[in-house]
């Protein structure tokens, strides 16, 4: 057992952010430390808000005050004393891959490597030297290889690579309707549309006729004239009603479009007017995305977008030999081409290295970020960390297991032994009990969630949290065997079957979906998950279905590269409603709070709103919103907090001073019910706000909805901003559970137990059984055992991920795959339930 000295522990003394109950605490510097304890217990406070804050706000007091500004805010860490602390370097865990245009080559930083590959070494045509560019011989600069620069992108497409064009079939669905029975689907509705059809029937075109029957010539200039007159309309009105004349501007259905997606405000508006377009690949780039000179230089005999496209295994090799053959020669005899690959090289290679080691090969840098997995985006930004080489530093890593199946989790042990070997710590908030047994020293925070939480329950080596009765983590540290589940537990209602599926890399793949049944997606990450739940089943119900819920994203933020190709579809009318839950985040500003997004404030301002004393004012539910400007406090402007502006020094925020926090002016403040302001509703938990809401259903019933999947602890306006991944998307799930929904609902969900404590996981997947047991499908994509071995049915994909992947392995009960020495989830099920194979 490792000891260590007083001289190699970092101390915390009196740490108060959020719920943390004036924490003191040591551990070890050099070693693995994990912080334990259920969802809201405080650990991630104590981990990234109070000792990376603490290591954060020590490095700026050593920055001049000038550039403190330019650094950006940071959170108060709250603590009276962090001692011994070295420097921090924070990886938490996103969700969300960035942009729109982010791949895997911006995330891993490999593109600026390649890029000056291009420039200094690359072999340029003598048509395109030019002086102008900066750079020695005329070469193109870095930025000439970039679609993200002005000089860089294809000046047709915009670096895009796609031309995007509104499309007759999709503006006029039905040819046979006529113009007044709303044969073209792409007008506005209200006033606008109607004066678009007013101003064609004052030029004379027959808008009671069938599109179909119109002449060629008339339907093209309704599309797609760029002509913009101005048209004296002599409207036809009810009686009544103003018969005047107007100036009508007419522009046609597709300029109309294109102007919809330049100027809207409106997401809605925008992805609404983006359906009616349809994306072909641009002409001049084909597809590249770079502008003609850029894709006419070659490095190693290819194109960059070749490179880009090679699987980072193969690029690997290519770049180590052609490396290898630099090493052969003489410095001295290198040109400055070679001489410039000498130093990139090495560069492009560790970071190659890092992400390889990792289990990413079989990634190319040209894949969209977007249609990465979870554990294929956590790794990617943990190897950008893993090539740096830094020493005397401390990780902090929050969850890093997140996505991972079980057999990739030995990556991250030798990832973190290789940290410590270098003379580094690691920090880790985390809740896979297979990590933290094998940390050295564990922290567990708790017991319990929100003020129930907040304190060190144990602290110490890892061995000994076993036996501390209080925890509620020490109850998974050495769990029993995993039961397995050999039959499905509900009736099958029909099925969902799809035939001949082709997505990314799923090939000529046949699914069978069980409807009234909990469907696990299973396999390692990359091997299709993701794509079969989201982009395969999602797509095709979502077009089928009448109401669809979901927080994908839509328009210009969605992916559209890649198609959904299916051979047939049979058993979507038996499905009624689509529900699809992510862990994408509830809400952007601290003006989304739980009471807010889970629609109970709506009745709770209309409580207020009822009683004699706001009545006797006429005041109605708006003067009890904290974004209305006659009802919330004036200084913060319903924030409850404001940015504090320090000349020369890294802004923060504070309580309002005016309101104390409580969002409203005190007039409002006035008001009361059962003698709570509506302030101090928002203060309740959600356990305290039941006894309170007892005799209201429409509010108890959300109440109840958020406590049965343990989020009792959060209060009703607690922030969005300050929930966690886990804590976000269990509030969805809370908010749909309280519809009880009649029509038959298919819910997806993609790995809802990350960021989610064992004790957490099991609250959430009775929710989940109880779906089903009122008579609608579930569907997870899902590495957590404890899930899988419950589910009615399992779809295991593999073997491998990327193109080694994207099979149907298996499609059974947990217990028969157990049995499958062919499924990597089945070993490992296996495992977990003491299974002993034969042979």
């Amino acid at each position: 057992m490792t000891t260590y000295s007083d001289a190699d522990f970092v101390r915390v003394v009196d740490a108060k952010l959020h719920n943390l109950n004036n924490v003191s605490v040591e551990f070890p510097r050099g070693a693995v430390v994990a912080f334990t304890g259920v969802s809201g217990s405080g650990k991630s406070s104590l981990a990234f808000g109070t000792i990376h804050g603490e290591a954060q706000r020590k490095y700026l007091e050593s920055v001049a005050p000038f550039a403190r500004r330019l650094i950006g805010s940071a959170v108060d860490p709250q603590v009276e004393l962090v001692e011994g602390m070295p420097p921090t370097v924070a990886l938490e865990q996103r969700t969300s891959a960035g942009g729109a245009r982010s791949d895997v080559g911006t995330i891993s930083a490999l593109s600026n490597s390649l890029r000056l590959l291009f420039s200094r070494a690359g072999d340029h045509p003598e048509h395109i030297l030019d002086s102008s560019h900066g750079i020695a011989g005329g070469r193109l600069t870095a930025g000439h290889f970039s679609p993200y620069t002005s000089e860089g992108m294809c000046p047709d497409c915009q670096g895009v690579g796609k031309q995007f064009e509104p499309a007759e079939e999709l503006m006029v669905p039905d040819p046979n309707l006529s113009i007044l029975d709303g044969a073209i689907a792409a007008w506005p509705g209200a006033w606008l549309g109607k004066n678009f059809r007013e101003i064609l029937e004052t030029l004379g075109v027959d808008t009671a006729r069938p599109w179909r029957e119109l002449d060629e010539a008339t339907k093209q200039w309704i599309l797609y004239t760029d002509e913009t007159p101005i048209i004296t309309v002599l409207p036809v009105r009810e009686a009544g009603r103003t018969q005047g004349p107007y100036e009508g501007k007419w522009e046609s259905v597709s300029r109309y479009l294109r102007r919809t997606v330049a100027a809207t405000q409106s997401d809605k508006n925008r992805a609404r007017a983006l359906s009616f377009f349809t994306a072909s690949t641009c002409p001049t780039c084909h597809g590249h995305r770079l502008n003609p000179a850029a894709l006419q230089v070659r490095y190693l005999d290819a194109a960059i977008w070749e490179l880009t496209h090679l699987d980072l295994d193969a690029l690997l090799a290519l770049l180590r030999r052609r490396y290898n053959h630099i090493a052969t020669r003489a410095p001295r005899d290198d040109g400055p081409e070679i001489g410039a690959e000498r130093i990139l090289l090495p560069t492009t290679l560790a970071i190659l290295d890092a992400v390889t080691q990792l289990g990413l090969g079989h990634l190319s840098m040209d894949r969209p970020a977007d249609t990465l997995s979870t554990g294929e985006l956590q790794r990617l930004r943990l190897a950008s960390q893993v090539h740096e080489g830094l020493f005397g530093v401390a990780y902090v890593l929050d969850e890093p297991s997140a996505g991972l199946h079980p057999a990739e989790k030995h990556t991250l042990s030798k990832l973190f032994a290789r940290f410590i070997a270098e003379g580094n710590s690691v920090l880790l908030v985390e809740h896979d009990m297979s990590l933290v047994t094998q940390a050295d020293w564990v922290i567990d925070v708790g017991p319990k969630a929100g003020v129930h939480g907040g304190r060190i329950v144990y602290s110490g080596p890892t061995h000994g949290l076993a036996t501390v009765e209080e925890s509620i983590t020490a109850r998974f540290v050495h769990p029993g065997p995993l039961r397995l589940n050999d039959a499905p537990r509900h009736p099958v209602r029909g099925e969902l079957k799809l035939a001949g599926i082709t997505a990314r890399n799923i090939v000529d793949q046949d699914v069978t979906i069980p409807l009234g049944q909990l469907t696990a997606v299973t396999g390692v990450s990359g091997s299709g998950k993701s794509t079969l739940v989201t982009h395969v089943i999602g797509s095709l119900v979502r077009k089928a279905v009448s109401t669809t819920v979901t927080d994908e994203p839509a328009g210009e933020e969605a992916t559209t590269d890649d198609a959904v190709a299916v051979t047939s579809v049979a058993g979507l009318e038996q499905i009624q409603r689509l529900v699809h839950i992510t862990q994408r985040p509830i809400g952007r500003t601290p003006r989304s709070v739980v009471a807010t997004y889970t629609g109970l404030f709506d009745r709770v301002r209309r409580i207020f709103a009822d009683t004699d004393q706001a009545r006797r004012r006429d005041w109605g539910i708006g003067r009890f919103s904290f974004n209305v400007a006659e009802g919330r406090c004036p200084e913060c402007s319903g924030l409850g907090q404001i940015e504090v502006e320090l000349i020369f020094l890294p802004g923060s925020y504070a309580t309002c001073p005016v309101c104390h926090g409580q969002r409203f002016n005190q007039e409002t403040l006035t008001i009361t019910w059962r003698g709570f302001t509506v302030a101090d509703i928002l203060a309740l938990s959600v356990a305290e706000a039941k006894s309170v809401f007892e005799d209201e259903p429409h509010v108890l019933r959300a109440l109840q909805a958020l406590e049965a999947i343990g989020l009792g602890y959060i209060t009703l306006g607690q922030r969005a901003t300050e929930l966690s991944g886990g804590e976000a998307q269990r509030i969805k799930l809370a908010t749909e559970l309280q519809r009880n929904a009649a029509a038959h609902t298919l819910y997806l969900f993609d790995e809802p137990s990350t960021g989610l404590h064992p004790a957490d996981v099991d609250l959430l997947n009775a929710q989940l059984h109880r779906l089903v047991d009122q008579g609608h499908t579930v569907i997870v994509a899902e590495h957590h055992q404890a899930m899988i071995a419950t589910a009615d049915h399992v779809i295991d994909l593999g073997p491998g991920a990327g193109d080694d992947g994207g099979r149907v392995i298996a499609a059974t009960t947990p217990a028969r795959l157990a049995a499958l020495s062919g499924s990597l989830t089945g070993q490992y099920l296996a495992a977990e339930a003491d299974i002993i194979k034969a042979g």
